[in-house]
């Protein structure tokens, strides 16, 4: 069970920097996401990997995969924030593509 409990505390020192400076960077993320919500799912997320797996990946590889989780975690309820007739000039659009 301390290996496990480690381990976390290993994969938050990594993380929780990344995020901070995400979330400074970026209004969006600062708007429509909670920041100690998306650090658990981050933990919860990378826990996956073993220990081996995690320091495979550098920093810079670390920072691009949370920014993307973020960014889809950001945008994936923005559909919901539209109006019918938004909705509407939305569908149209794609389908014009």
């Amino acid at each position: 069970m301390q290996e496990t409990s480690s381990q976390r505390d290993i994969l938050i020192a990594r993380i929780l920097p990344i995020v901070e400076k995400l979330f400074r960077d970026n209004n969006l993320y600062k708007l429509k996401l909670g920041k100690q919500e998306m650090i658990k799912m981050l933990v919860n997320m990378f826990d996956q990997f073993s220990p081996e797996e995690m320091k495979a990946i550098t920093e810079h590889e670390l920072t691009r995969r949370i920014d993307k989780i973020l960014v889809l975690e950001a945008v994936s309820g923005t559909l919901n924030d539209l109006t019918p007739e938004q909705i509407k000039m939305y569908d149209e659009a794609v389908k014009r593509k």
